[in-house]
């Protein structure tokens, strides 16, 4: 059994593949084999959360879940726990579960029809893999009651394989999860769900026991660790480098307009000054409407370029200012103008914020994003759930209600890497398996993170990562950095340029 942490990259599985590998398991297992397993597994980690503990409650489901729940009870019973279990009845409970049942109560446990008023730790063993908590269930209202009966405890909750109500595939989940310390313990596979849209916060700590079974098909997805993400390319540079060694990046928007009296420049310095921390030798800034910032107080170092500058871009100019462009970021309605350009020219590009909106609302760009990556030119996108809404000409909903599936399909029809932002980060990339990323908590959820992102990703890049690569070891990087700020300030906010210092 293993703890799941942002060090190591983890292969994850869909329902469909999770149900392959478990009907393989099972044809050269003797009978029961995973279950018993599952059982035991469940019973040692609930032990450990509550290690002075000796009441527990066990709420079982009508499938294999609620098995592996009655094979915890059998186990925990055994050693001389008190014992809680409820069951919400037979449905169609496969032979598996009704053998575990059985097994169960031979054992002297014993069934209540109401939760304990107090345990010291509580097992989730009502629905798993496949299962809905819909309305159409019998069961569904007991199963809610119960459910808000633990959350609302003090005690840890633990949820085998998958909280209740939680879809395994893309994190939607259909019911509260409480305030109670929540651990899932995740069998046989590790799923997509428990990481990202909602997964995190519901499933809490993820644990994982393969249950000795092999993993021995592709993975749906992955999960992003140190390990895959790699470090910011400068740490690892030759000490005979120098500035032009690592790259340089621009950075266009932070829109002006002194007539009507308003200002978008941060987003555009919050980027720049990110790509010049996350280690570009030199970052340009260009920005867009009626500037008035020529220098950066805080960040000298950036140098600004006036907008007609890019106007009298050629090919060759361009590539001794920049290697990447950052575009975007507070960009406004003027980047509308500029972007045809950028996308013409033999640039890496990062697309950003009002750039990704401008792309949405004109086809023509559009084309001449997805033309960019069909010849070979690099980009990579970063938008929030809303922004890729509008560019795959959906809902905010509908790209929460699967993200790694919206990712992908947004990568592929603009043939860019992709960095769908939120919960749970997704990179996805065409041709590629689709990444999660582990880091990351809801203080990255303020203004001006998203800037930060883009300019660490042109960052990595310019220095010579691919754009995959780029993306996943700032997407990594972002996310860890807040993490560090959780255990650092506990208590305090986190903003945008606390997060690039």
């Amino acid at each position: 059994m293993l703890r799941i942490t942002p060090e190591r990259s983890w292969p994850l599985f869909n329902t469909q593949a999770t149900q392959a590998l478990e009907r393989q398991a099972q044809a050269s297992l003797p009978a029961h084999t995973l279950m018993q397993r599952a059982g035991l597994a469940v019973a040692k980690l609930a032990r450990a959360l509550a290690p002075h503990g000796r009441r527990v409650w066990i709420a079982c489901g009508p499938g294999n879940n609620g098995g592996d729940g009655f094979e915890a009870a059998t186990h925990l019973h055994r050693l001389g726990w008190q014992t809680h279990l409820t069951w919400t009845g037979a449905e169609h409970s496969p032979p598996d579960a009704q053998w575990a049942r059985q097994r169960a109560l031979a054992a002297g446990v014993v069934l209540h029809t109401d939760p304990p008023a107090e345990f010291d730790v509580c097992i989730d063993a009502l629905l798993g893999l496949g299962a809905d908590l819909s309305a159409q269930r019998p069961s569904s209202a007991v199963m809610r009651e119960w459910l808000q009966h633990m959350h609302g405890s003090a005690a840890p909750v633990l949820a085998v394989d998958l909280p209740t109500g939680l879809q395994a595939d893309t994190g939607v989940a259909l019911a509260s999860p409480g305030q109670a310390p929540r651990h899932t313990l995740s069998l046989l596979t590790l799923k997509p769900g428990l990481f990202t849209g909602e997964g995190r916060e519901h499933a809490g700590q993820v644990w994982f026991d393969s249950l000795g079974v092999p993993a021995e098909l592709p993975p749906s997805a992955w999960l992003l660790g140190a390990d895959m993400a790699g470090r910011s390319p400068k740490t690892m540079a030759r000490h005979s480098g120098h500035k032009g060694s690592f790259g340089d990046v621009l950075v266009v928007g932070g829109q002006q307009v002194q007539s009507e009296d308003t200002s978008m420049a941060g987003a555009a310095l919050l980027a720049a000054r990110a790509a010049l921390h996350h280690g570009a030798g030199r970052v340009y800034v260009v920005l867009l409407g009626q500037p008035d910032v020529r220098v950066d107080l805080v960040q000298p170092e950036l140098m600004f370029r006036s907008a007609s500058f890019l106007s009298q871009l050629t090919h060759a100019q361009v590539a001794q200012v920049a290697q990447v462009a950052v575009v975007g970021c507070g960009g406004g309605q003027a980047v509308a103008g500029v972007l045809p350009g950028l996308l013409a020219q033999n640039l890496r590009l990062v697309l950003d914020a009002d750039a990704l909106n401008a792309v949405a609302a004109d086809a023509a760009l559009r084309q001449r994003l997805a033309q960019r990556g069909r010849t070979g030119l690099e980009s990579v996108l970063t938008p929030h759930p809303l922004e890729a809404a509008r560019l795959l000409g959906r809902t905010a909903a509908q790209v929460q209600a699967d993200r790694l599936q919206a990712a992908q399909t947004l990568a592929e029809e603009l043939a860019c890497v992709v960095v769908l932002k939120g919960s749970g980060t997704v990179v996805a990339s065409p041709g590629r398996t689709p990444v999660v990323n582990a880091t990351g908590n809801a203080l990255l959820a303020s203004a001006g993170t998203g800037d930060v992102l883009a300019g660490m990703v042109g960052s990595a890049m310019a220095q010579g990562l691919a754009p995959w690569d780029a993306a996943l070891q700032a997407v990594h990087e972002h996310g860890a950095r807040a993490d560090a700020w959780v255990e650092q300030h506990p208590g305090r906010t986190l903003t945008a340029s606390e997060l690039l210092r």
